[in-house]
């Protein structure tokens, strides 16, 4: 899994800003329609939602003791 990347495209609003922001819910749902892994999104660990364009490490709960980090590309629609 650590070389799992997934890609979630965003509606942009005025001034290049996201409409909205990418939640740990976007992030499982890339990963299944990506990937055919189906992660629980309270196993998304996210400080915050994500509301900017870029490249993102996320980390992935698999079991209390081991985690795998994946890199989530935000771009625009």
């Amino acid at each position: 899994m650590a070389k799992v990347e997934v890609k979630i495209g965003v509606k942009m609003g005025e001034g290049g800003r996201l409409f909205g922001s990418v939640t740990a819910k976007d992030i499982a749902d890339a990963l299944l329609a990506e990937h055919k892994l189906e992660i629980d999104k309270r196993k998304i660990e996210l400080k915050d939602s994500i509301k900017a364009l870029g490249t993102y490490p996320v980390t992935i709960k698999i079991h209390p003791e081991v985690s795998a980090q994946i890199q989530v590309h935000i771009i625009a629609n």
